[in-house]
């Protein structure tokens, strides 16, 4: 067991994966061996509904993935195209990135803008409270799985 977490490797009991509704606006944490929820926080996710097909359209894949880098973001900048030019810490303190076949900068991450969590307002990524993101990077790791559920009928 020492061994293992020296390895960086995660005991039986702790294999949990990430669970992001867009429908509902939460991600959660689930025990995979119970499908019970471990914790659940509220998100923000892709103003346009549907699962993502292309760079810029505004959506929020859906499937299976896998998270593959956690970042120290609170330095970076983003340009929201809204007349502000680029926001320092808009992505919070960590970026954790997700594996989306075709995109590279899909993730969930920490933001600037609180009042949106709880809504449709991301470009795409899955945005958290900065303290909830805080929370989250404790209890993640590369390769953890990230299931994105897919979007209501509208």
């Amino acid at each position: 067991m020492v061994l293992g977490l020296l390895l960086g490797l995660k005991p039986a009991a702790a294999q949990n994966y990430i669970e992001i509704s867009k429908e509902k606006l939460t991600l959660s944490l689930i025990d995979e061996a119970t499908g019970k929820v471990v914790k659940t926080y509220p998100v923000a996710v892709a103003a346009k509904y549907g699962p993502k097909l292309k760079k810029g359209d505004g959506k929020t894949p859906e499937g299976t993935f896998k998270l593959n880098q956690i970042l120290y973001s609170k330095n970076l900048t983003h340009d929201f195209r809204d007349g502000k030019g680029p926001i320092k810490g808009a992505y919070g303190p960590w970026f954790l990135r997700i594996d989306v076949p075709g995109f590279i900068d899909i993730g969930i991450h920490g933001t600037h803008l609180p009042e949106s969590i709880g809504s449709r307002a991301s470009e795409g990524c899955i945005r958290m409270r900065n303290e909830d993101i805080l929370d989250l990077k404790e209890r993640v790791w590369v390769g953890m799985k990230v299931v994105i559920l897919p979007d209501p009928v509208q």
